[in-house]
């Protein structure tokens, strides 16, 4: 089974092609992000929110120092990189992700800093839910995400409906997969034989993405880890090989 990645060219990619491999699926990689950091560190402020384990490691390499801030993180994967680099982390929501934060956060935050470090592409839900709030808040860009030259291999492969699954990690992994298409003149017959790709999505704002852009999603994990995401779509891929083959 051929399964479409789309996560950036470092070891994330790495690790998707490994996984999929011991699942027995035949990895497609494209990167569909590649970072440009900008060279900044999170200010000082009542709270801080990381939202990637690609901020933390630049904050990291930044000198940044949190000092008495309470420190959030969106996801058990960027928590995780914040205590690998000795980072106490204070806050990791149940829900992954910036509603679910929000939501953690509205009753503390009132008249508070609250200090948001991520990429250039965040969404405006966890700023304009913590003001509501009542915090004065503030983004530091620490990173550009943008489309790789070149990418977009597997969606010629969907076009000619030689795909089995494409796996999207973020809402922006969707939409550089379809500017990929678009470039190539193939867009609508990618879109048309995604209908019988098994696609997923690893957490529910890229889901709406997908769905917004005609893309039908077969898999979204409770956790929001591509570990979780590969694996529930290979289950589903081989329970519907099997019906077919009864």
């Amino acid at each position: 089974m051929k399964i479409a990645v789309f996560r950036p060219d470092d070891e994330r990619l790495e690790d998707a092609v490994s996984l999929l491999e011991s699942l027995d699926a035949d990895p497609v990689p494209d990167p569909m992000l590649a970072v440009h950091p900008a060279g900044k560190k999170p200010q000082l402020a009542d709270f801080v929110v990381l939202t990637s384990k690609t901020g933390v490691e630049l904050a990291y390499e930044a000198g940044w120092n949190p000092g008495d801030a309470t420190v959030c993180a969106i996801g058990e994967g960027t928590a995780a990189s914040l205590r690998e680099h000795d980072y106490e982390v204070d806050v990791v929501p149940d829900k992954f992700s910036s509603r679910g934060l929000v939501a953690v956060l509205a009753d503390r935050v009132d008249g508070k800093r609250v200090e948001v470090a991520r990429s250039n592409h965040g969404s405006d839900v966890l700023l304009d839910g913590l003001e509501d709030a009542g915090a004065e808040v503030h983004e530091t860009v620490l990173y550009e995400l943008v489309r790789p030259k070149g990418s977009g291999e597997s969606t010629e492969l969907a076009a000619e409906g030689d795909l089995d699954a494409a796996l999207f990690t973020s809402s922006l992994t969707v939409e550089h997969f379809l500017e990929a298409a678009e470039e190539r003149g193939i867009r609508d017959e990618t879109l048309n034989n995604l209908e019988d790709v098994t696609v997923g999505a690893i957490g529910g704002p890229t889901h709406d993405t997908a769905r917004d852009h005609g893309i039908r999603v077969d898999v979204v994990p409770q956790t929001a880890s591509f570990d979780r995401l590969a694996r529930e779509a290979v289950e589903q891929i081989t329970e519907t090989t099997d019906r077919a083959e009864i």
